[in-house]
C-alpha cells in the first residue's frame, strides 16, 4: 500500500496510529474494569446516579471550546516559532469559556436532573468546578499533538481512566464506595492530568518566549476555531447527547443500564479516535488529491477493524455482559448491538471529517454534521418514550447514519473532489498485518509508507 508523495516521508504517523492504538486499548481495558467495579457495586440505580453527577464537566467542556483545540493544531503546524503564545491564547480563551459554562450549567441543571435526589444535584452542581481544568486538558491535548508528541499526548490520556481507577479502589477497599465517592473518583483525575499537560508544554516553550496578551492572537485562534467548533460541537453532542435526555427522561435505574451498554459499544472508538488525532496534524498542508487518498486509506483500516470488533461483541454481548456487569443489566441486549452498529458507522464519519479540517473547509462539515445531528434530538423524542433504552440507540444510529451520508456526498459538492473509495481490500489487511510483524520485530519503519 502506498501513500502519496510528500504524505509521509517515513512510517512515523503509522507508528503514531500504531501506539495510540495500543495506548487506548490500555485505557479500554482500565475503563472495562472500573465499569464492571461501578455497575457490580452501586447497581443500576446507583450507576445511573453516578452518571448523572459526572457526565457534565468534560461535555460541557466539549461543548464550549469555541474549535480552540483544532485552531491550536492548525496553527501550531503553520507557525511552530510561535507556539508558545499560542498556546497560552488558547488556555485563557479555553478556560474562560469553561467559566463561563459552569456558572450557567449551576443554574440549570436543578430543572434537568428533576428525577434524581437533591443530593445527587447538588454534588453535580459541585463537580462543574472542574470544567476548566476539562478545558485544559481537550486544549493541551491537541497542542501536544500539534507539536508531534503522540507519546506525552497518548501518557496524559490514559492518566486519566488510570487515577480513576485508583480512586475507585481505594474507596471499594475502605468499604466507602457509593455514587458520591465514585463520582469524586472520576472528576479527581482531572487534577493530575492537567498538571501532567502543563508539565510537558512547559519543556516545549520557545526559547526566549514571553508571553503578552494579545487581542490579534484571539482572533487569529478564533477565526479558523469558530468555522471548525461546530465540528467539535457536533461530535461532542453526538458522543452525549443520547445521555443527556436519558439522564432527563428515564429514571436512574434504566439510565443505569444504558451508561453500561452505550460504554461497552464506545469501546470501539480506540480506532477511529486513534487514526484522527495523527490524521489532522499528518494531512494538514498537504495537497488537495494526497489528503483524500491518506483519507481513504484511513477510513478503510480503522473501519475493518472496527466492524470486526463490532461483530465479535454481537455474537459474545449477552455472555459477556451478564459475566461482568451482572443479570441486572442483561435486559437491554437489543440496546448494545444498535449501538455497535452505531460505533461502526461512526468510526467511518469521525475519520472522513479530517479531511475538511486539514483542507481549511472545517465550516463545510458543521454544516452537514449539524443536519443530521438534527435528526438525533427529535428522533429521541419520539423513540425514546415508545421503545425506552432501544429507542436511544435507535436514534442515534439513525443521526449517525445521516452524517455519514452527507459527509460522504460532501467530497463531491464542497471540494470537488472524487469521494473516496471506502470498500476493504485485501491489500488494507496485509498493510495491517505488516504493521504488526514490524512491530513485533521491532523494525523501525514500515516500507508501505515510505515516500
Amino acid at each position: 500500500m502506498s501513500v502519496p508523495s510528500g504524505a509521509a516521508s517515513d512510517g512515523s504517523g503509522t507508528m503514531a496510529v500504531f501506539y495510540s492504538i495500543l495506548n487506548r486499548i490500555g485505557m479500554i481495558a482500565i475503563q472495562v474494569v472500573t465499569g464492571i467495579l461501578t455497575a457490580r457495586t452501586l447497581h443500576p440505580q446507583g450507576r445511573g446516579e453516578l452518571a448523572a453527577m459526572i457526565l457534565w464537566p468534560l461535555f460541557l467542556a466539549s461543548v464550549t471550546t469555541l474549535g480552540i483545540p483544532s485552531s491550536l493544531i492548525y496553527f501550531i503546524r503553520k507557525r511552530n516559532s510561535e507556539r508558545t503564545s499560542l498556546i497560552m491564547h488558547g488556555f485563557a480563551i479555553s478556560v474562560g469559556f469553561g467559566c463561563v459554562a459552569a456558572g450557567i450549567s449551576a443554574l440549570l441543571l436543578p430543572r434537568w436532573l428533576h428525577q434524581y435526589s437533591p443530593a445527587v444535584v447538588h454534588s453535580a452542581q459541585l463537580f462543574l468546578l472542574t470544567i476548566p481544568l476539562c478545558s485544559i486538558m481537550l486544549a493541551g491535548q491537541a497542542s501536544l499533538e500539534a507539536l508531534g508528541r503522540f507519546s506525552a499526548s497518548n501518557a496524559t490520556q490514559i492518566l486519566v481512566p488510570a487515577a480513576t481507577l485508583a480512586g475507585l479502589l481505594g474507596f471499594y477497599f475502605t468499604h466507602r464506595l457509593t455514587p458520591f465517592t465514585a463520582a469524586i473518583a472520576y472528576v479527581a483525575s482531572a487534577f493530575p492530568v492537567a498538571a501532567l499537560i502543563l508539565f510537558y508544554l512547559w519543556r516545549e516553550r520557545s526559547s526566549g518566549s514571553h508571553w503578552l496578551w494579545s487581542m490579534a492572537e484571539c482572533r487569529l485562534l478564533l477565526s479558523y476555531g469558530v468555522r471548525s467548533y461546530g465540528i467539535d460541537l457536533l461530535n461532542a453532542l453526538a458522543e452525549r447527547v443520547d445521555i443527556v435526555l436519558v439522564i432527563s427522561m428515564l429514571e436512574p435505574g434504566a439510565m443505569g443500564v444504558y451508561a453500561v451498554m452505550l460504554s461497552l459499544s464506545r469501546t470501539l472508538n480506540v480506532f477511529p479516535s486513534s487514526v484522527a488525532m495523527v490524521l489532522f496534524p499528518k494531512a494538514a498542508g498537504q495537497p488537495l488529491d494526497a489528503i483524500v487518498e491518506l483519507t481513504e486509506v484511513a477510513v478503510r483500516i480503522s473501519a475493518m477493524i472496527t466492524a470486526f470488533c463490532a461483530a465479535a461483541l454481537c455474537l459474545i454481548g449477552p455472555l459477556l455482559v451478564r459475566m461482568l456487569y451482572g443479570s441486572s443489566f442483561a435486559g437491554a441486549i437489543g440496546a448494545l448491538r444498535i449501538l455497535l452498529i452505531e460505533a461502526t458507522l461512526a468510526c467511518t464519519v469521525t475519520v472522513m471529517a479530517q479531511a475538511f479540517k486539514a483542507v481549511g473547509r472545517p465550516g463545510v462539515v458543521t454544516i452537514l454534521q449539524g443536519v443530521g445531528l438534527a435528526l438525533c434530538i427529535p428522533m429521541m423524542l419520539w423513540l425514546i418514550p415508545k421503545w425506552g433504552l432501544t429507542g436511544a440507540a435507535a436514534a442515534l444510529l439513525i443521526s449517525t447514519a445521516a452524517r455519514f451520508l452527507f459527509l460522504y456526498i460532501s467530497f463531491r459538492v464542497f471540494l470537488r473532489s472524487r469521494m473516496p473509495r471506502l470498500l476493504p481490500r485485501l491489500e488494507d489487511l496485509h498493510f495491517v498485518v505488516s504493521v504488526v510483524h514490524s512491530r513485533l520485530r521491532r523494525e523501525p519503519a514500515l516500507p508501505e509508507v515510505a515516500q
